[in-house]
């Protein structure tokens, strides 16, 4: 056998697309310079992201603003390059820079609020308020709780004078679905009326980012909420809300936990209804897929909505030789975004990766967050950010710069091809994997899926929704999009919806109920019970990271050693045929040892490529 020529050489789609911060005064040559410099370095796509540091005679969607991007979408084309449209002035998406509020203050972000009417009197409201119920507390007081305007902002284009301080335009109600209308009429129809015949060629995509009900809120005791919002939360939560309203304020209300989730999800369901629904039709009309990311890393059920789904590692959030690699909420947003893509039917899913990791990012660790996306079925990298300009405050404005004014720029076509061809790999191939963990909409457990990962057991997130609405369960397990589950790790509560198809998976010993109180090895035992381990690795490594893929008829094992200490291993593979190991990193390939031993340093990466043809050429 030999390495398939794609994986060595991948379409250009599947090249990062770095964010590339349009934050100074723009020159059409110099559009055209940073482009040819991208494209010698391996990158052969980009986002425009209008960005802080614009002289303000380039406003956001002004005309002279869309003829820089004319220039850069022409040069793109020429080259064979892709750009994707970013949708905002600067984020949170949903505002247009203030212009949505602009054009109807109406539209300006809302939030509920409690009165307290512990004095036996009535509400008083301001003109521009709702009462939505008066309640009666746990306490026996009374609290009145209201809708209204919210001090609430997005980032800005424009500097104060010469920075850090920014504009603040005003957020919008992204809860009211009359506000998006206008949102998707002010940026996404005139991006069609100007770039519309480079939709989904060319501009393969417009990228929202992470939307949120209450925007960057200025205000400490509000809730998201807007005009009508509790009729529609009983909707969803399919109970009269009412009488729970104050378990949003009052940690000694009943149940006010598991309240405050249910209200959550509730406004995550409306969110998708409002916001994401809209822009989805939307960009399925023109020809454009959506991508971007919501605001949480766990937030798997709005990417329901996305051509693209998307994450983000921002923040130093998760890094190398860290319990962040593995604990917590944002743990989660890689296998999010990969199991969103697989169980949606999308063929591509997303990172935004190193935003705000700071000026101390080294080579070591960018090279390791794209490692750690890719492990977990990330195929398409989105850079933060290569910068047009470092002029002045720019230079501290979330960094780093990743490209061109970075320290690795003149090896960067190394990453830039490593990225290429893994991002290649993880698409368009089946994912061999047969555990699914239990996940609801706004929330993804990480402790089970920490054990999963240190013993290379490979699981994917199955939102709750896909048991009641397209997934088929029988005594095999779950079916859904050409996965089979022989196993369903629960961790917390579900959904009552959920039930018969839990009771029927637990009928059939599909299920696996985990808490704190189970044993890992316990839960190891009950995994092997139900789904015998595909590649087998000694002596134990758990810092090894495995994904099973079968491509262009060969099966490929990924495997990352997603820690610092180096590690020998032996390797025993579901597939009797002989085996290359191939680096990602140099396109080489040699034969795998027949011990099946491999050294693995600290951080590095491999696939193996097997199948049950003679090796031929190595490559």
């Amino acid at each position: 056998m030999s390495i398939p020529e794609s994986w060595l050489h991948p379409p250009r789609a599947f090249s990062v697309m770095p964010f590339w911060f349009w934050n100074d005064t723009l020159d059409e040559r110099e559009i055209v310079r940073q482009i040819r410099e991208m494209e010698a370095h391996g990158v052969y796509g980009f986002v425009i992201h209008p960005r802080v540091g614009l002289p303000r005679d380039l406003s956001w969607m002004s005309e002279r603003l869309l003829s820089f991007y004319r220039v850069a979408i022409e040069e793109a084309q020429r080259r064979d390059m892709s750009v994707i449209l970013y949708d905002e002035g600067m984020y949170p998406s949903g505002a247009s820079s203030g212009q949505v509020v602009a054009a109807n203050p109406a539209f300006q972000c809302r939030g509920l609020a409690k009165l307290d009417l512990s004095d036996g009197g009535e509400p008083a409201l301001s003109a521009d308020a709702n009462l939505v119920a008066v309640v009666r507390r746990k306490n026996g007081t009374r609290i009145a709780v209201i809708d209204r305007p919210v001090d609430s902002v997005i980032r800005g284009l424009h500097y104060v004078g010469e920075g850090p301080v920014e504009d603040e335009p005003l957020a919008a109600d992204i809860l009211n679905p009359a506000a998006v209308a206008e949102f998707i009429r002010l940026v996404y129809d005139r991006f069609a009326a100007h770039f519309g015949p480079y939709f989904g060629a060319t501009i393969p995509a417009i990228f929202t980012d992470e939307p949120s009900p209450l925007g960057r809120c200025r205000e400490r005791a509000v809730v998201p909420g807007t005009a009508g919002i509790l009729p529609e939360v009983n909707r969803i939560l399919g109970y009269d809300f009412t009488p729970h309203l104050p378990a949003l304020w009052y940690d000694d209300e009943p149940d006010a936990p598991r309240f405050r989730m249910d209200y959550e999800l509730a406004i995550a369901a409306r969110l998708e209804e409002t916001y994401y629904a809209q822009l989805s039709a939307w960009c399925e009309a023109h020809g454009v897929a959506l991508t971007g990311h919501p605001a949480k890393g766990s937030d798997i059920g709005s990417l329901r909505h996305f051509h693209v789904p998307g994450q983000d590692l921002v923040w130093r959030w998760v890094l190398p030789d860290h319990p962040s690699a593995l604990e917590g909420s944002e743990a989660t947003q890689a296998k999010c975004s990969a199991s969103a893509m697989l169980h949606g039917g999308r063929r591509r899913n997303a990172n935004e990766c190193c935003g705000a990791y700071g000026h101390q990012l080294t080579w070591d660790e960018m090279t390791w967050l794209a490692h750690w996306c890719f492990i977990r079925g990330v195929n398409w990298l989105f850079p933060h950010a290569f910068y047009y300009s470092v002029r002045g405050p720019r230079w501290d404005e979330r960094p780093p710069d990743v490209g061109p004014h970075a320290a690795w720029w003149d090896r960067y076509r190394q990453y830039a091809d490593a990225c290429h061809r893994l991002s290649w790999l993880n698409t368009d191939c089946q994912h061999v994997c047969h555990i699914a963990i239990l996940g609801q909409s706004t929330v993804l457990p990480w402790r089970s899926a920490k054990i999963c990962l240190e013993h290379q057991r490979d699981f994917n997130y199955l939102e709750e929704r896909h048991l009641w609405e397209d997934a088929r369960v029988d005594e095999d397990g779950i079916h859904l999009r050409g996965m089979c589950y022989r196993a369903l790790i629960v961790e917390g509560a579900a959904d009552r919806r959920a039930q018969p198809a839990l009771a029927a998976l637990q009928q059939a010993g599909r299920f696996i109920r985990f808490s704190d109180e189970v044993a890992e090895d316990e839960l190891i035992a009950r995994l092997d019970e139900r789904v015998p381990q595909d590649l087998c690795i000694s002596p134990a490594a758990p810092g090894l990271r495995v994904r099973h893929i079968v491509k262009d008829g060969c099966h490929g094992f990924m495997l990352f050693n997603e820690t610092h200490p180096a590690i020998e291993i032996q390797v025993g593979l579901p597939v009797t045929g002989p085996a290359l190991v191939f680096d990602p990193w140099t396109a080489g390939a040699r034969v795998l040892p027949a011990d099946h031993r491999l050294w693995l340093p600290g951080h590095s990466f491999c696939v193996i490529a097997a199948s049950d043809e003679p090796v031929g050429d190595a490559r």
